[in-house]
């Protein structure tokens, strides 16, 4: 049977072993999770969920809500989380757009949700789950038998349904099956070393592909350990670091613990891996952080729709400012975003990558599948990299992201890296915004470190000295704070809509 809940399952070799514990002291082994996610897969077909049916969640952090993804899919539905950010406005769209048969939401929203499905007309079932294993449907879930027929899938069932983050136009359902999961996790565990020994500290989200399939599958997999907290703080990470070999995260968690004072090469002796994601990692940071406790941090670059794609090595070099390799058995190349052509070495053009990670394709949306994939099977992933000589990896930007000035091509990434490099500078977004006589004026938004004071003037004047002038900044605009999803990835869409008219552009 290829179920994902299966694989799991069939992967356990001592259910003694502790899955998960949280602050609070909550205990979860290995041979806990039969019963719980079997009470929950029986809470979840009393509610009148089938196989194939998709099951929406918009719940808070918990090891619930993690019982309830895996409940899902041993009961063979897709399993739908949606950001716990969202308005009731926003889920409408969600709900519409993927049909499922069950709602689940936070107690506090229960009646809203209610409300919402009656006025939209949706046949979807109501339930809450909260934090602290309240709502209707942890009630159901302890009424219910502790045993479960676990329903049979096929490598390409859906398992799951992530709806990329819509920073153009509507999100989009990236659908991804058992196979994609599992191969993914297992590739994981084998290239990253996981074993039963290691212990996670877990303060990702788990609504994104990173806390909940990176992260908690390749746990699941490898039979270790983790320390399950509801949200990252730096004293609560440095407090438990003793107990931990591994801590997974996005860039800001690892310039929030470079700030702390306790973190130290006696702190993290006895960590294994400290890994980053989501969001580039600048250089600068990667630097301060093997500076301050000896262990490079490993950067890997993966996406909604595949999961991941590349990583650096364990053993080996970890290239600040590089993601990489393909991981084994995910092909990638850099083509030319018009022609497909292939890239020469070391010049940039668009990602594109196969393999069984890679999604099955766009929820109910064959065209910008067909539009998103090659004819050799290969993923259009949008960004916009290169491969050096070693084969090392490098991400400059997303397509989307590139501006065009005068008719020249400027990759921000480029121009971010020498304004990151002033000193004072602590990060920096560079965009295209509407101009009358360039098309896009190549635009830099600046965050200085805390005291530091520099003018638009002493940046362009370094700047001219490293790049052409078409790359340049037409205007530096310096602010407090970069937006940023929920996952540190820096929002430039809503930089271009904030900076529209800054050169009398509409």
């Amino acid at each position: 049977m290829t179920n994902l809940y299966a694989r799991i399952a069939d992967a356990i070799k001592n259910p003694a072993q502790l899955f998960l514990e949280t602050t609070a002291g909550q205990r979860i082994t290995y041979g806990d999770l039969d019963g719980l996610t079997a009470r929950y897969a029986n809470a979840l077909v009393g509610l009148g969920v089938a196989p194939g049916d998709r099951v929406a969640v918009q719940v808070e952090k918990s090891p619930e809500a993690l019982i309830l993804y895996l409940a899902a899919v041993r009961a063979g539905a897709v399993f739908l989380p949606l950001n716990t950010a969202y308005t009731l406005s926003e889920l409408e769209y969600f709900i519409g757009d993927a049909e499922p048969s069950l709602i689940v939401g936070r107690p506090e929203t229960g009646a809203a949700l209610a409300e919402l499905v009656a006025r939209t007309g949706s046949k979807a079932a109501v339930a809450t789950l909260g934090q602290k294993a309240d709502g209707s449907l942890a009630e159901a879930a302890s009424e219910a038998p502790s045993t479960f027929a676990t329903v049979a899938r096929g490598d390409n069932d859906l398992a799951a349904i992530l709806y990329t983050s819509g920073t153009t136009g509507r999100s989009k359902g990236a659908m991804l099956t058992h196979n994609n999961l599992a191969s993914n996790a297992l590739t994981l565990v084998d290239v990253w070393r996981f074993t039963s020994s290691d212990v996670l500290l877990h303060a990702l989200p788990i609504y994104h592909t990173h806390g909940l399939f990176v992260a908690t599958n390749t746990i699941l997999f490898s039979g270790a350990s983790m320390i399950f907290l509801s949200k990252f703080d730096a004293d609560e990470i440095m407090r438990l670091m003793p107990r931990a070999t591994s801590l997974m995260g996005v860039p800001t968690f690892y310039v929030r613990l470079i700030q702390h004072p306790g973190l130290t090469r006696e702190a993290t002796a006895h960590m294994r891996l400290f890994v980053s994601g989501s969001a580039p990692l600048l250089a600068e940071t990667h630097r301060a952080f093997a500076e301050r406790t000896g262990k490079p941090i490993l950067e890997r670059y993966g996406m909604t729709e595949t999961n991941m794609n590349t990583s650096n090595p364990y053993d080996g070099d970890r290239v600040a400012g590089t993601v990489g390799f393909p991981l084994p058995g995910v092909s990638l190349r850099v083509a030319d975003p018009e022609t497909a052509a292939p890239i020469p070495e070391g010049e940039i053009g668009v990602i594109e990558v196969k393999g069984p990670n890679v999604f099955a394709g766009y929820w109910r949306n064959p065209e910008k599948t067909k539009a998103e994939f090659r004819d050799d099977g290969f993923f259009i992933t949008g960004d916009l990299g290169k491969i050096d000589e070693r084969g090392y990896v490098h991400i400059v930007g997303r397509g989307k992201d590139l501006v065009i000035s005068g008719g020249f091509n400027v990759y921000p990434k480029e121009v971010e890296t020498e304004i990151d490099g002033i000193p004072g500078v602590m990060e920096s977004a560079v965009i295209g915004v509407p101009h009358a006589d360039f098309g896009e004026g190549v635009t830099a938004v600046v965050v200085l470190e805390k005291g530091a004071t520099l003018d638009e003037a002493t940046v362009v004047a370094r700047l001219s000295k490293t790049l052409a002038k078409f790359k340049q900044p037409k205007k530096v605009i310096f602010v407090d704070d970069l937006p940023r999803n929920a996952m540190g990835k820096v929002q430039k869409n809503v930089l271009r809509e904030t900076y529209k008219g800054l050169y009398g552009g509409s």
